[in-house]
């Protein structure tokens, strides 16, 4: 059984320009998602998904493995992160190199740690599961939430079976966080990924900055200094 960690990083980023090794802390944003992988000691393979020949230079320095580029297929806008793993997954096989469990990570998500990505491989083994996916409570309940009419009325605002109750009494609910997707070969091969023995591996807050903006990067550059 044999795992390989495949980091997306395609350049041509639309809302921060070259997010991917935008520099946090004097090191490049996708350095921190390598570290961990490497720290984790969980992977046989750490590989880097780039169309950028300048991004698998600084994945290499890294100490990732970059050693080809996506295709023109899999880096354009259209084009899915499934469908860039799946890529690199083929041209390994045609290297002799199999690897039965993928594990996803994205660069955009610096604060996980090795012990999520040990964790999460924990949760898969314990449930026997086909994939397990990180996620992190709301900020706010959905239950709070509603549209508004083109007047901006807000008389039907509140749901009046929960109007007032405290955000305690609230029901919990979650959000994906994109720090960790664990999966097996075969659920690449299936028609609806996730629906089938997919368990969810809950990290706090403060690991589960998804990094798209400026102000994520902020955010980002304080959590991570408060952690040193």
């Amino acid at each position: 059984m044999k795992r390989i960690a495949i980091i997306p990083a395609r350049s041509g980023s639309k809302g921060l320009k070259d997010k991917n090794i935008k520099k946090l802390l004097g090191k490049p944003l996708i350095y921190y998602s390598i570290k961990a992988a490497i720290d984790s000691n969980a992977f046989d393979k750490i590989f880097v998904s780039t169309d950028s020949q300048k991004y698998a230079d600084i994945a290499k320095e890294c100490g990732a493995d970059a050693s080809f580029l996506r295709s023109e297929r899999t880096s354009s806008d259209t084009a899915s992160t499934w469908d860039a793993v799946r890529e690199v997954l083929e041209e390994f096989d045609r290297r002799g190199e199999h690897y039965d469990q993928i594990m996803v990570l994205q660069a955009t998500s610096p604060l996980r740690t090795p012990e999520d990505i040990n964790n999460a491989i924990d949760l898969y083994n314990e449930k026997k599961a086909n994939a397990v996916v990180s996620v992190t409570e709301t900020d706010h309940s959905p239950l709070w939430c509603n549209t508004l009419p083109e007047d901006g009325s807000m008389d039907n605002f509140e749901n009046p079976a929960i109007a007032n109750l405290p955000r305690q009494k609230l029901p919990k609910y979650y959000r994906y966080n994109g720090a960790v997707y664990l999966i097996n070969r075969t659920e690449l091969d299936q028609a609806q990924m996730f629906k089938k023995k997919c368990f969810a591996y809950i990290m706090p807050q403060d690991r589960s900055i998804d990094i798209d903006t400026e102000l994520d990067f902020r955010i980002g550059g304080i959590l991570m200094e408060s952690r040193k």
